[in-house]
């Protein structure tokens, strides 16, 4: 009795403690695909809220029609201007295909003339190249609907994110004060005046993020005009667009780029690739570091490091959202490691 009085608790106590705890652990490990679902699409309706509030606080003559359906609001306006997007880009593209397709036939000599001026094209054996392309485009379509499962599965993760997104954002602070009140009251008060500078912090990222996209569509769309690269103002949009995925998004936006200028000429593709190689140096190297910098309050170095260990942990969504959990777990330090005393 007196070698347990001291602290309270029992040999038996610790025992299930750590049971419960390496339980919790192996629970968490193998739900992780799930966990980090819910993670970033909470992280989503945070960095999301101070566009709904302003749809929200938008009024006409004292009247705020979008105060209870600032979400709907904002979820149709995106929709709409990607239906809009295709509207207006998809119907040049089919015709320029089908225009394409009926040319072929009488522009194959011109491309193997083309062809034959390469260095080292006479080398080159274009029956066995036209082969491997026959049973490389069987192999893709075999592939492809072979991956319709894994297809089905990443749609149904992006919808289930999308109403997580959507449920978090009503019922957000519902769910957050019920986790508050599972800790003492100044130990809760201390952690909700920290999070809610995290939540500021955070927010500001989109307009970080959105400025990044705004500079690379602009951009985009003045270096296709004076190359003369086809479709160039829905290029410039798409690249803008595509610019909020890392990785995968600009490797999608230059492959339609090189694709859109290969129609014409190779001198077009060389300048998009140039363009490329080189805006992407200024964006890693500069305007990231410090647009990120200035919007979320974090170092450029810290910056450069959370995205490295995203796209480690967890790839496209790791690296999608490393920037405002980097804003979020700097807060924590300050406020529960970092020694305030002078």
């Amino acid at each position: 009795m007196g070698e347990t009085g001291g602290t309270g608790r029992s040999p038996q106590s610790g025992i299930l403690f750590a049971f419960g705890l390496a339980l919790a652990c192996y629970l968490a490990w193998l739900l992780r695909a799930e966990l980090l679902l819910l993670y970033v699409s909470a992280l989503f309706a945070i960095v999301l809220r101070p566009l709904v509030e302003f749809i929200a606080g938008f009024s006409i003559r004292g009247w705020r029609p979008f105060r209870t359906s600032a979400i709907v609001v904002l979820i149709f306006a995106v929709i709409a201007g990607l239906v809009l997007f295709v509207y207006l880009a998809l119907p040049p593209v089919l015709r320029d295909l089908r225009a394409f397709a009926q040319e072929m036939p009488s522009r194959l000599p011109e491309i193997q003339a083309k062809l034959q001026k390469i260095p080292f094209a006479d080398q080159v054996d274009a029956a066995g190249l036209v082969s491997q392309a026959q049973g490389a485009l069987t192999q893709s379509a075999t592939f492809l609907l072979l991956s319709i499962k894994n297809w089905a599965n990443t749609l149904f993760t992006l919808a289930m994110g999308l109403i997580l997104t959507v449920y978090f954002t009503l019922e957000g602070d519902v769910a957050y004060r019920w986790a508050l009140s599972f800790l003492p009251p100044l130990s809760r008060m201390r952690l909700d005046a920290a999070l809610r500078r995290a939540q500021i912090r955070m927010g500001r990222w989109l307009l970080g993020q959105c400025s990044l996209m705004l500079i690379f569509g602009v951009l985009s769309v003045i270096v296709y005009l004076l190359l003369g690269v086809r479709y160039a103002y829905a290029l410039g949009v798409l690249n803008g667009l595509l610019n909020l995925i890392p990785v995968l998004g600009g490797a999608v936006s230059i492959a339609l780029a090189l694709l859109a200028a290969a129609v014409d000429s190779w001198g077009r593709v060389l300048g998009v690739a140039i363009f490329y190689i080189v805006y992407l140096q200024i964006e890693n190297s500069i305007l990231t570091p410090r647009i990120m910098r200035s919007s979320v309050g974090l170092p450029g170095l810290a910056i450069l490091v959370a995205l490295l260990i995203g796209s480690a942990l967890a790839g496209i969504v790791g690296a999608l959202v490393s920037v405002p959990t980097a804003a979020l777990v700097a807060v924590l330090v300050d406020e529960y490691l970092v020694s305030k005393d002078n």
